[in-house]
């Protein structure tokens, strides 16, 4: 009988078509992965890591991202074990575990003894969709972000980061690369915001895309504006942006605990489809 880590390999260009056809059982759940490998055609080089392809028959039945994130795409518990061994053997490179729950738990318990204790864990975070158009009105006043906007949209995307994982995105030396990502979101068309006065006080990104959908993160409004629906607003303009002009589909997770943002997503529409998890280092 073959061990868990055989039928495991790395995949590269060649296997471009077997894997899109693997992440287009669930296209939404799996957006950044089709996302990574349309845009890298699966050459480590552009991946910053590896995709790893587990085969059953000669068959591609699940993968799993390794960058800074470890990824499972389409994993079984047993598909999540065998990766796990994997992970072992390679060493912790990633900064977050993050995917669809069972697969991350199964993940997690498998290199739990090895890779130390993370910084946070973050079980059960709904994964919501939107595949029409908004319940509520948009607000007419978000648009896409330009350089012009920069001094006033990079500031809110660091307090975001900070107050979302906990750690400032600059910490360590990385200000120059969060602005990098910060600036290529906004040329790409995939950063949106609001102004009042000159001031933030909404915005979002899409964080990836593919034909089918594209992913949302980054929402933010500051804390003396919240309350107000804003974020109700807003996010039904970005939904309606979105869904017009990058994927017909809108995609996001959030935390169990965030009951406004739930509140505010629930309120335009959005639908829970599945739960997510996320371990961070």
């Amino acid at each position: 009988m073959l061990t868990t880590r055989h039928g495991v390999r790395p995949l590269g260009a060649p296997d471009l078509d077997a894997f899109l056809h693997l992440t287009a059982q669930d296209p939404v759940v799996n957006v950044f992965a089709d996302y990574r490998a349309r845009t890298t055609n699966l050459e480590p080089r552009w991946l910053g890591g590896e995709m790893w392809g587990r085969y059953e028959d000669g068959e591609l039945v699940a993968a799993c991202h390794v960058g800074a994130n470890l990824v499972p795409v389409q994993a079984s518990a047993d598909d999540a074990r065998t990766f796990a061994e994997r992970a072992l053997a390679r060493g912790r490179t990633v900064s977050t575990i993050v995917g669809p729950h069972e697969a991350v738990r199964v993940l997690w318990d498998g290199v739990a003894g090895s890779w130390g204790r993370p910084r946070e864990t973050r079980w059960g975070q709904p994964h919501l969709e939107l595949s029409g158009a908004p319940l509520v009105a948009p607000d007419p006043g978000v648009r896409r972000t330009t350089r012009q906007d920069l001094d006033e949209l990079y500031p809110a995307c660091v307090a975001m980061y900070t107050e979302e994982v906990g750690i400032s995105p600059e910490y360590g030396g990385g200000a120059d690369l969060y602005r990098a990502r910060v600036t290529q979101l906004m040329n790409r068309g995939w950063s949106f915001a609001r102004f009042d006065e000159g001031r933030l006080v909404f915005k979002a990104e899409v964080a990836c895309a593919s034909p089918y959908a594209a992913q949302v993160q980054g929402v933010w409004v500051p804390p003396d504006r919240r309350g107000e629906g804003l974020a109700i607003a807003g996010m039904a303009a970005v939904a309606d942006l979105v869904r017009r002009e990058i994927a017909p589909v809108v995609s996001l997770y959030v935390n169990e605990w965030n009951t406004p943002a739930r509140r505010a997503y629930a309120t335009v529409g959005f639908r829970e489809t599945s739960r997510f998890s996320t371990v961070m280092f």
